[in-house]
């Protein structure tokens, strides 16, 4: 996961969640599963963003290729079963 980088240029910004899932992001936070709330929001944010890019790159391939065939999906579950 890309995570948060203290390094990087940041900005505050205001946002609106559940109050159950603030609940939730704060206990990952007293637990020390999370460095922050902000740094637990910007690793979430930081995931979609790359399961968004990837998504893109599989939409892009169907475009150019098509969809696998069935063998191909074969092959595939064979080579990257545990």
């Amino acid at each position: 996961m890309g995570g948060y980088d203290e390094s990087m240029s940041k900005e505050k910004i205001a946002i609106t969640l559940e109050a159950t899932t603030i609940a939730e992001v704060r206990a990952q936070v007293r637990s020390r599963r999370a460095a922050s709330v902000s740094a637990y929001i910007s690793g979430a944010v930081s995931a979609q963003l790359e399961s968004d890019a990837l998504a893109h790159l599989v939409e892009e391939l169907r475009a150019e290729h098509g969809r696998p065939t069935k063998e191909a999906r074969a092959w595939a579950r064979a080579v990257l079963a545990p």
